[in-house]
């Protein structure tokens, strides 16, 4: 077993399309860093957790950790799909390590973008995170799931994509080239709705770079869906207080996509995103 003087703290981000684990001490701050499959509990319980410890092993190796006692660990669980503290707990009990805090995605993802600042965040991957913190109190507004929730993100640009579709299928609204050639790739609408049968979150997010890079070509349906999650996202900032000049931050991997559709008060302040 490897033997250390420093207690090894492990840190993960863990959302819906991956997660992406760090390892490192206190005093030698982050050793390594990896990326690893889905993980957003609530969609595959057994499947997240797999992919959250074989993540953090990753890292370990890469750290030359691989011998350390995991029970001597602390570790930070930020992760998708854990919205009650009952749920926390649950992949609390599943992980190997220490001391283990479980929380679900959106401290740890504000906390990453904005540090101690005050500020906006618009964090948008397979989910949607759109939250405001304020002397180190953070609110937010939806976000609460593929389910019922998650407007603008990757998942639902997808899912409303193939909704777009069956509409042009039934004649209720005409095809656009990207619309014609996703149903043409999977068979017509039938095959479409087979496909949404088993399909998850991750499998509609798929669809998000095709929608943006048509939409960036002038494609209409893909400019409608991006306009319809852009108005959602200003709704959703106005209700967390936004002003005119306030700072936002656009992360994720869908998130900084959504600047050209915005209205100009948004924009005024954009901000990087401090990790």
């Amino acid at each position: 077993m490897t033997e250390i003087d420093q207690t090894v703290l492990i840190a993960v981000d863990g959302g819906g399309t991956g997660c992406r684990a760090a390892v490192g001490t206190v005093q030698a701050g982050i050793i390594a860093e990896t990326r690893g499959g889905p993980s957003n509990v609530s969609t595959n319980f057994e499947g997240s957790v797999a992919n959250i410890t074989e993540t953090i092993a990753q890292a370990l190796h890469t750290a030359e950790l691989d011998g350390i006692d995991l029970s001597q660990t602390v570790a930070h669980i930020g992760v998708a799909g854990a919205n009650t503290e009952g749920e926390m707990r649950q992949v609390e009990a599943a992980l190997p390590y220490g001391r283990c805090r479980v929380t679900g995605d959106r401290a740890t993802t504000v906390a990453g973008v904005l540090g101690a600042d005050d500020g906006y965040v618009l964090a948008l991957g397979t989910g949607t995170i759109i939250a405001r913190q304020h002397a180190q109190e953070m609110t937010t507004v939806g976000g609460w799931g593929f389910q019922l929730s998650d407007q603008a993100s990757g998942a639902w640009l997808g899912r409303t994509l193939l909704t777009r579709i069956l509409l042009a299928e039934d004649r209720l609204i005409d095809h656009s080239p990207l619309s014609s050639e996703v149903c043409a790739r999977y068979g017509g609408g039938n095959e479409l709705v087979v496909f949404s049968n088993t399909a998850k979150p991750s499998d509609y997010a798929k669809f998000a770079p095709e929608i943006i890079g048509a939409a960036d070509n002038g494609d209409k349906i893909a400019l409608s869906i991006l306009n319809e999650g852009a108005q959602y996202v200003e709704c959703g900032l106005n209700a967390l207080g936004f002003r005119p000049g306030d700072g936002l931050c656009l992360s994720g991997g869908v998130g900084p996509r959504y600047a050209p559709y915005l209205s100009a008060p948004y924009i005024q302040n954009l901000r990087e995103p401090q990790g």
